[in-house]
């Protein structure tokens, strides 16, 4: 039986459904205000006690708010069978709807279910073939926070076809404007399987454009919130995208699904151990990013360990202990074979000499404990021989030194960089002082990894880590620290790798993070992009990524797409046109062009007065036109996609195959249409 949409012509099932909405919404006004209602100045002990839970219940009631233009329930699930050892959790007769947040009537009887919950699952699973107890699945239409619409799906009619469900279809190709929204509502039974992935390995997903791999990403977080909930509460959740305005742009989602604790951050926010003031040439940032230099550190956080030349004698009380200079060297020698780390092995040499005097004592017929130890251990000739043979070690002044100062540089380097990778390292003006010096990126990177030598990098119990394929090794590392005892969701497509040392292979990017173990899944179907749209794009994929398959559209509409030569001297005119036409639409519109064409073209804009956004400013401005760098346009998303001078693009590149890989990311963000306008020739590999 094919699905069925049923709108206002059929008002009495309609109408039911519109007044469980109605219900479920004054229920979950209701928890709210139950948690409102709470008195808590008798239940806790001190003053902190009170501040923790009154957070707590602020953040409780922030996350019971009832979101007018969000549905609160988008399906539901009718059992066939009654619950048995094989079956699933319904009773015969019994129903589900299914929505963002769990809503319970005064008695405690669900109105909706957690999309997260076991009993839901079926909603992204169930088909013809494998119905999951499943009899009738229904999803819901909405218009405005409305419910307007709802088609059934009988999964018990195994005889007909499969059928596209056009509520779906509709709700996938809905127009968007402002920062991503959730998919709870359009998961495919491929990403639900990412999705609801156990907590205990990493997933690494390679995504082309329009898969939805980033939002495949955030829900896999609000799921292990949602399952593993005290666990992440002590250990902690992150998530890391490219950029602010790419942070900016998601920021949204998770709170839309309740969950308001997950912390957002740049790769360079988790090194910012240094201001960055500088900036390194391609060539130099590719030798700093290279996991080689993890040895260069090693080797030179260890360069002050020194072997000592003269005994160590304790005085206490009336007595002298005497250790040898041989047997404290054995001590030094064991603690650097054992590769601790640097401050723990610091830490422990004082006690393991203290043991020695102990020894000594014992041996002399005295009964010394762990505080004769402990003694023993803060005395002052034994700080003396701690600071002289194992010094403290600022790994900010040690990566100073390493850019600075070329013996010891070369020192440490020696068969492991070449004496001109060396040479492209070290600074040309050498700094006087941590503060002074302009450091990169790069170098913030390398002193986060000094830093993990000496001290080790607390960790996270999940990391959520998109646009992967832009970083370094020695990134990767970075990002590997914050989750060495917990795991990963690792989001890229290497086919949109943008940066001189972008990785090559998804093996070799979890080699470097720490995961060689993480499962590699593949998404190809594109829900967003038109099929114009990727197919155009695709043919950029034999010269940047000719290992990758091309991807798919499961739209059925295939877009509005132009490809427009015009006259240099018109171009500028011809592009504000395109966006006017494209503001006359329904949607978000992105004019996204070459960064050093971006001043011309936003004077442009001003001169005909449209006003325009820069990237991650769509949260909190009602504006619909983007002016975005090409740099930028990476992880976002807009309706109409008006392209700027595809040439320029590839030209802004340190090299053609960086170039093109940019292309593909500025082709592919296209929702509902793209027109692209060029006065140049367009580069050959568009054919």
């Amino acid at each position: 039986m094919p699905a069925q949409q049923v709108t206002e012509a059929s008002s009495s099932p309609l109408d039911r459904e519109r007044a469980h909405l109605a219900a479920s919404r004054a229920a979950l006004r209701a928890m709210r205000a139950d948690v409102e209602s709470l008195d808590i100045k008798d239940v806790t002990a001190n003053w902190v006690n009170a501040e923790v839970l009154q957070r707590q219940i602020d953040e409780r009631i922030t996350a019971l708010a009832d979101l007018a233009h969000t549905p609160l329930f988008f399906g539901r699930l009718d059992y066939h069978h009654a619950p048995g050892a094989d079956q699933a959790e319904g009773a015969e007769g019994e129903r589900f709807y299914i929505g963002r947040r769990h809503v319970h009537d005064a008695g405690g009887d669900p109105m909706v279910i957690d999309w997260r919950a076991p009993v839901s699952q079926p909603f992204y699973r169930a088909s013809k073939k494998d119905p999951l107890d499943v009899r009738t699945r229904r999803r819901f239409g909405y218009t405005g926070g409305e419910l307007t619409a709802y088609e059934d799906e009988d999964l018990t009619d195994t005889a007909g076809a499969e059928q596209a469900s056009k509520l779906l279809q509709s709700e996938i190709e809905r127009p968007r404007v402002g920062p991503m929204r959730d998919i709870v509502a359009t998961i495919q039974p491929e990403q639900d399987e990412i999705v609801r992935a156990g907590i205990g390995g990493t997933v690494c997903v390679q995504g082309a454009p329009g898969t939805g791999k980033t939002a495949v990403g955030l829900h896999r977080v609000a799921y292990l919130l949602y399952a593993h909930r005290e666990r992440l509460a002590r250990t902690g959740t992150l998530v890391i995208g490219p950029n602010r305005s790419f942070l900016h742009y998601i920021e949204q989602v998770l709170p839309a699904l309740g969950e308001l604790n997950v912390a957002q951050a740049t790769v360079d926010d988790l090194v910012a151990h240094v201001e960055v003031r500088g900036a390194d040439d391609a060539a130099a940032a590719c030798v700093k990013g290279d996991a080689r230099m993890a040895e260069v550190l090693r080797r030179a956080v260890r360069a002050g360990v020194t072997m000592p030349t003269e005994p160590l004698v304790v005085v206490r009380g009336s007595r002298r202990w005497r250790v040898p200079a041989y047997e404290i060297e054995e001590i030094v020698r064991e603690l650097l074979a054992r590769d601790i780390r640097y401050g723990a092995a610091r830490d422990a040499l004082p006690q393991r000499i203290a043991h020695a005097v102990l020894v000594r004592m014992e041996a002399a017929g005295e009964a010394p404990d762990d505080r004769v130890q402990d003694a023993v251990a803060r005395n002052a000739a034994v700080k003396a021989v701690v600071k002289t043979v194992w010094p403290q070690v600022d790994p900010a002044k040690l990566v100073l030194r390493l850019l600075s100062d070329a013996e010891f540089l070369a020192e440490h380097a020696s068969d492991v960089l070449t004496p001109e990778e060396q040479a492209g390292i070290l600074w040309a003006k050498p700094a006087r002082s941590v503060k002074s010096a302009k450091w990169s990126a790069a170098d913030a990177v390398l002193i986060d990894e000094a830093a993990d030598l000496v001290a080790r990098t607390p960790s996270l119990g999940h990391v959520v880590l998109d646009e992967a394929q832009d970083l370094s090794p020695m990134q990767y590392r970075a990002v590997g620290r914050r989750c060495t005892t917990g795991s990963a969701t690792i989001l890229g497509d290497i086919a949109q790798g943008t940066t001189p040392w972008s990785t090559r292979s998804w093996t070799e990017a979890l080699t470097h993070l720490g995961k060689p173990e993480a499962s590699v899944e593949e998404l190809t179907q594109g829900f967003r992009v038109p099929r114009e749209v990727i197919a155009y794009a695709s043919r950029l994929l034999p010269s940047i990524a000719p290992e990758l398959r091309e991807a798919t559209s499961v739209r059925e509409s295939p877009g509005d797409f132009a490809v427009r030569s015009v006259a240099a001297e018109e171009l500028d005119a011809a592009v504000v046109a395109a966006c006017r036409a494209a503001l006359a639409r329904e949607g978000s519109t992105g004019l996204i062009a070459a960064d050093a064409r971006i001043p011309e073209l936003a004077a442009a804009l001003t001169a005909d007065g449209l006003p325009f956004l820069a990237p991650g400013e769509e949260t909190n401005a009602e504006a619909r036109l983007t002016l975005v760098p090409a740099t930028l346009a990476k992880g976002l998303e807009y309706d109409y996609v008006v392209l700027d001078e595809p040439s320029a693009v590839v030209d802004g590149e340190p090299d053609v195959r960086t170039g093109l890989r940019r292309l593909y990311v500025a082709l592919t963000r296209a929702v509902s249409g793209l027109t692209v306008l060029h006065a140049r020739p367009l580069p050959g590999e568009l054919g």
